[in-house]
């Protein structure tokens, strides 16, 4: 099979999962149909939700309008922090009037990005921190982006406080991130790279985490979990994830899928969530 074709479903969970962060605009899935083969597919392997993440204001007018269409869809919005060079007043009460939309679950991805060189750590810092407050006045969760930036970010949440709910999109920490961001009573996120053999300080990371204290997620259409790496991601991959981190962990599939929904159910709040 081609490296550019998805991989194949995966058997299904035996009980439901969810998706707690994933880009189907950039999977090219941006119509109402296509939205909905992705999640039928999802649902098919027991994948029954997803949190569609936005990281520009383009991306983030669209999750949170997806987020209308299927039930299963949440939405999450605000501005990636490689994109806050240009981070001003228009973009902050756009970000704000969509953030305060139903459907939209969480402010996110925000956080700290030092691989890449796009935004300078300033401005980057600045956008996190009104992340944050945004977050509080509206009450809801954070999601973090965190990449080779673990000591900032831990220490600008502590500077500003931190919402009620804290959850790291697509940890990538050790075991002594993992700790801290435990100790602070953070949600950690696992996605494809937790399954890679060459990835061993998460996989230890992820050994230690107290079930019910992570979700699992996808960042599609990026990271597709092994054995599938390089091939193009969807919601149902999270199946694949699922089952490997239970391997990892030395516990039952359907313990790990029902910790990590129950989890999920308790960050985002699906219940109370409306359709408007």
């Amino acid at each position: 099979m081609s490296r550019t074709e998805r991989p194949p479903l995966p058997e299904r969970l035996p009980v439901n999962a969810v998706d707690a962060h994933t880009h189907l605009d950039a999977c090219g899935l941006t119509t109402p149909a296509q939205v909905a083969e992705a999640l039928d597919r999802a649902g098919s392997v027991g994948v029954t939700r997803a949190v569609t993440v936005a990281d520009d204001l383009t991306a983030a007018r669209w999750a949170a309008e997806a987020a209308t269409w299927d039930e299963r869809l949440y939405a999450a919005v605000a501005i990636h922090p490689t994109r806050t060079a240009t981070f001003g007043e228009k973009e902050q009460a756009e970000i704000e009037r969509l953030a305060a939309r139903p459907r939209v679950v969480a402010i996110g991805e925000t956080g700290l990005d030092y691989y890449w060189d796009y935004s300078p750590p300033q401005a980057q810092q600045e956008a996190f921190r009104w992340h944050i407050d945004l977050a509080k006045r509206l009450g809801k969760p954070l999601m973090i982006h965190d990449r080779d930036a673990h000591d900032d970010v831990l220490r600008i949440l502590d500077e500003e406080g931190p919402p009620e709910t804290v959850i790291f999109h697509c940890f990538s920490g050790d075991a002594g991130v993992a700790r801290r961001c435990l100790d602070a009573g953070y949600v950690l996120s696992f996605a494809g790279p937790v399954t890679f053999r060459n990835a061993r300080p998460l996989r230890e990371a992820a050994k230690l985490v107290p079930l019910g204290q992570f979700t699992v997620e996808t960042d599609a259409p990026f990271l597709t979990p092994h054995p599938f790496r390089g091939r193009p991601n969807e919601p149902y991959c999270v199946a694949y994830t699922v089952r490997d981190l239970a391997d990892l962990r030395e516990e039952s599939v359907e313990e790990l899928a029902e910790a990590t929904t129950a989890a999920a159910e308790r960050v985002f709040r699906f219940r109370s969530v409306t359709s408007s």
